[in-house]
């Protein structure tokens, strides 16, 4: 222990989880340690979350030596994490192009312009940091990153495999083997992502790993081996919630509804809040045929959020089926006046009015609803008969002929059409 630098206890402190003892050396460390111990201490603090205080002594070690553009980037790094981009940009600003700490600058300045979703200024320094040093793994690994957050897959993939080709596995702890599966996965080429999946070795599979793996073996309709790998994910990491939905599908498409409907409501049980597992869980509960559990889900999506108009337009779908055209109105009162509604709202709103006996509204939502359906035969049967309910001729004539040409062969509404023709409608 006498050998051990404040710094060195300090972190020795941190890790068994003294904090008090942690915070007494560390102000023994910036009186006593030298300047390159400070520094090292510093970026072992800040890799560990304690920014405040790796900032600290930054700034300290600044102070006497004011040329050292690496502190500059390390504070401006710090400055990013903690939301600061003004103070983060004052502090690039002074590192110039002939400075040694420049090219990892140009990285740091690619993530502020990331937090700041100024995306194009992001590429274009990673871009000026690959012609300063085209080899540079940690630049080569930082565009694939990049690419790769923005979903440009193809050029996300050529630079992980780049790094592969020159024996780079794995760099800051991300396996690239599985970045580069996931990017092919992502361009749809899921058979040559299963085949880099299936290079990694079980031991280096992390969740993450597991669950894209299952992902895209459920894009391969590989059901069994994605409910095994989603299984086997389940039970070793229970509160990963993402995989639920994944699971519950692969066992819907292989034909077990009820494991799939206990799989989303496992899911529901560590995310009570996830919106979409509620709506998951209401289409899995209509498909075993239990309405109240599809109401029941549906609701609770819509306590969540009450603008979720998929969960809406599905309670909106059971009222109608179930002849509770009340019900359906007052779900749907709210949502009347909005633009850009799902046309099977106005379709259902229309259907409710009529049996409500509230004609003029039904007429209204039937010529709203009208251009989104006029392909749709059994909507249009519907309208016929109630156009020619409320006598609106006109629409009679034009519902008729769009019904007709989708059913040609039905004789009651082409004698109908006859009639109308006849007496000049």
């Amino acid at each position: 222990m006498k050998n051990m630098s404040y710094s060195q206890q300090a972190l020795e402190k941190i890790e068994n989880g003294d904090i008090k003892e942690a915070n007494r050396l560390y102000a023994w460390a910036l009186r006593k340690d030298d300047d390159d111990t400070l520094n090292s201490f510093a970026e072992e603090l800040y890799s560990l979350g304690f920014d405040n205080k790796a900032k600290r002594i930054y700034e300290n070690l600044l102070k006497k030596y004011p040329d050292e553009d690496s502190l500059h980037v390390n504070l401006a790094d710090i400055e990013i994490g903690q939301g600061n981009a003004d103070g983060a940009l004052q502090h690039l600003a002074l590192v110039k192009p002939t400075s040694d700490a420049y090219l990892q600058s140009l990285l740091v300045s690619a993530d502020l312009y990331q937090t700041e979703e100024l995306y194009e200024v992001s590429e274009q320094k990673l871009l000026e940091a690959q012609r300063i040093a085209p080899d540079e793994q940690v630049v080569l690994f930082a565009l694939g990153e990049f690419y790769n957050m923005m979903q440009n897959y193809k050029k996300a993939a050529s630079y992980y495999l780049t790094l592969i080709k020159q024996g780079v596995l794995s760099l800051s702890a991300v396996n690239l083997v599985a970045r580069l599966a996931t990017a092919y996965a992502g361009m749809g080429k899921f058979e040559t992502s299963m085949a880099y999946f299936e290079q990694i070795k079980a031991a280096d599979k992390t969740p993450d790993i597991l669950f894209q793996q299952g992902f895209v073996y459920l894009q391969l309709k590989n059901y069994d081996q994605a409910i095994t790998l989603l299984t086997q994910l389940r039970d070793t990491n229970p509160d990963y919630v993402s995989l639920y939905p994944i699971l519950a599908t692969a066992q819907e498409k292989n034909g077990d509804h009820k494991a799939a409907y206990k799989t989303i409501q496992e899911g529901i049980g560590f995310d009570e809040y996830n919106e979409d597992l509620f709506i998951q869980a209401a289409q899995l509960a209509n498909e075993l045929q239990k309405p109240e559990d599809v109401e029941k889900n549906l609701k609770k999506a819509l306590a969540i959020n009450p603008e979720q108009m998929k969960a809406v337009v599905q309670l909106s779908n059971l009222y109608i089926q179930q002849n509770r055209f009340q019900a359906n109105f007052d779900l749907l009162k709210p949502y009347i006046q909005e633009n850009d509604l799902d046309p099977q709202i106005y379709w259902n709103i229309a259907v409710s009015d009529e049996h409500l006996e509230k004609f003029v509204e039904a007429k209204e939502a039937y010529q709203n609803a009208y251009p989104f359906f006029t392909n749709n035969a059994d909507f249009l049967h519907a309208a016929v008969y109630f156009f020619r309910q409320v006598g609106a001729q006109e629409w009679v004539l034009k519902s008729l002929h769009a019904y007709l040409k989708l059913v040609p062969d039905d004789s009651e509404f082409s004698d109908m059409l006859n009639e109308y023709e006849s007496n000049d409608f």
